[in-house]
């Protein structure tokens, strides 16, 4: 093998270590089921734009440099591995992060619909995490509002300045919490509170979720920032495919 070759199978590894250490536990997507016909219908086709913008800026990505195919793939799998790290919570629940912010720092928010969306339909289908009802939302809260906020929080920073490094841990960490406030809503919309309506009902689901999100979002902000150290230093011409590089350099 090449030397570049080695570097590729070393940091394959390092995915096969993360994918033996998943824990047996509940999943935390919305299940199959759990949402109204009509709102499982709405979700879905408030994902719809998202998925096609990413389509098209997923295929602008590879027609200008071919290394982006591989980046994208990789992100993919970040994506894959790390929501499928389902932590039980002490509240009753199960939580896990979500990977999304890697590929919105790097190739933008549309481009992880797509993401997404693949990751979710073989969770749905091979690991019972989520399902393909609740496809939609699912899409909503993971691959459009959490890549929409990572990407906006990691631009508004390189903007005042910050430190890179701090601006992908931040971006990757309040992606990852946006996600599941806007899960809290979807769940709150279709079960409302009795007493309190929809915003009681989005706080007791929030509630349910801080325990456990909180930390996982500051340690996926922290693995974030250590997966595009590592990129940095063996992937540098996948970097420069998507621009990467030279903004941040």
């Amino acid at each position: 093998m090449t030397k570049q070759q080695k570097k590729w199978v070393r940091l394959a590894g390092c995915a096969a270590l993360l994918c033996g250490t998943v824990p047996a536990a509940g999943a935390m997507h919305i299940m199959e089921g759990f949402l109204p016909p009509a709102a499982c219908v709405l979700w879905g086709a408030a994902a719809l734009p998202f998925v096609l913008m990413g389509c098209f800026s997923l295929k602008k990505a590879a027609a200008r440099d071919r290394h982006a195919v591989t980046l994208a793939a990789m992100a993919g799998a970040f994506i894959f591995v790390i929501s499928s790290l389902k932590i039980p919570s002490a509240t009753g629940s199960c939580s896990h992060m979500t990977g999304t912010g890697l590929g919105a720092i790097l190739f933008g928010p549309a481009a992880v619909s797509v993401l997404g969306v693949l990751v979710l339909l073989f969770q749905a289908l091979l690991l019972a995490h989520g399902g393909l009802t609740t496809l939609g939302a699912n899409v909503c809260s993971m691959a459009v509002a959490g890549p929409l906020v990572a990407f906006g929080v990691y631009q508004l920073c390189l903007r005042c300045r910050v430190h890179r490094r701090l601006a992908v841990f931040l971006a990757a960490a309040l992606g990852d919490l946006a996600t599941y406030c806007v899960t809290s809503v979807q769940l709150a919309v279709a079960y409302p509170s009795a007493t309190g309506g929809v915003a009681a009902s989005a706080v007791k689901f929030l509630g349910v979720f801080a325990p456990t999100q909180l930390p996982l979002a500051v340690l996926e902000g922290a693995l974030t920032v250590m997966i595009l150290i590592a990129l940095e230093n063996y992937a540098q011409p996948e970097l420069r495919a998507v621009g990467f590089w030279e903004v941040d350099a």
